[in-house]
Order: C-alpha cells, then structure tokens, then sequence
C-alpha cells in the first residue's frame, strides 16, 4: 500500500525535523487501531502546531491516558468490560488500545479535546524566544 508524503510542502520548511519524527511514527499494534490523521493547523495566521485526530468512539474522557516522555507522546484507551448488560449483538468491542508517535523535542501538547468520539490533540512548537544582547556603551569625552 502507497503512503502518500506526509506535510510535504516547500512553504513548511521550518517544521523538517517534525515531519521525519513523524515519519518514523508507527502505533504498537499493527491492526492500525484507532485510525487517525495527523495535519498541520495554523491558529493567529501562522502555522505553529500539529494535530493528531484519533476515533475513538465508545470510549470518555477518562478512559483517555496521554503523556510525553522522552520525546515520545503515547496515547492510552481503556474500557472495561461491563458485565451486567446483555447484548443481542456485540459489534463494538470494549478494546484497549496504545498509540505511541515520536515528536520533536520542543514539540509539547497544546491542548486535547474529546468530542463526537473524535479525540483531537494539538501540539505546538514554542517559537523560541529571540536572543537579545545587551551592550554596554561607554561615552568618553
């Protein structure tokens, strides 16, 4: 199966080192459970952050894990199987699932959002702060 390029584009050249951590992005699982997309966002004009959009429909807020550690951004789901209900037919399953994406350093999570079973994780490049060097003059007359 062809992959098309990921964030590809000559305009976007300042995110290189983002775009090969992403390349090398793969989940634990190879059944590509959830499913997501990851795009490049722009908020104020100016296009500093990455979201990831996973579909995780059936699962709240806090059956939903995220963490950074050592540039790694892992994402957790886990339900628990509810024993009390009694299905006729069982087509969504109670799955746990663990995505692991490998960000850039400076990248850090923004902001993350659960709504309509999507859930969104924004991820932004602090622009760095410019280096001002202080110089002292000195006035002889």
């Amino acid at each position: 199966m062809s992959r098309a390029p990921t964030l590809k584009s000559p305009i976007l050249l300042r995110f290189d080192a983002v775009e090969r951590a992403f390349e090398r992005t793969g989940g634990t699982g190879s059944d590509g459970y959830p499913p997501y997309n990851i795009e490049r966002i722009a908020r104020d004009g100016i296009e500093t952050r990455l979201r990831i959009t996973l579909a995780v429909a059936g699962f709240t807020a806090d059956q939903l894990e995220i963490t950074v550690e050592k540039g790694q951004l892992a994402i957790r789901g886990r339900q628990k199987e509810e024993r009390e209900r009694v299905h006729f037919h069982r087509g969504i399953a109670a799955r746990q699932f663990q995505r692991i994406f490998r960000i850039a350093e400076a990248m850090e999570v923004a902001e993350a959002t659960l709504r309509h079973g999507l859930l969104s994780v924004e991820l932004v490049r602090p622009e760095p702060e410019p280096k001002v060097q202080k110089v002292e003059i000195n006035v002889r007359d």
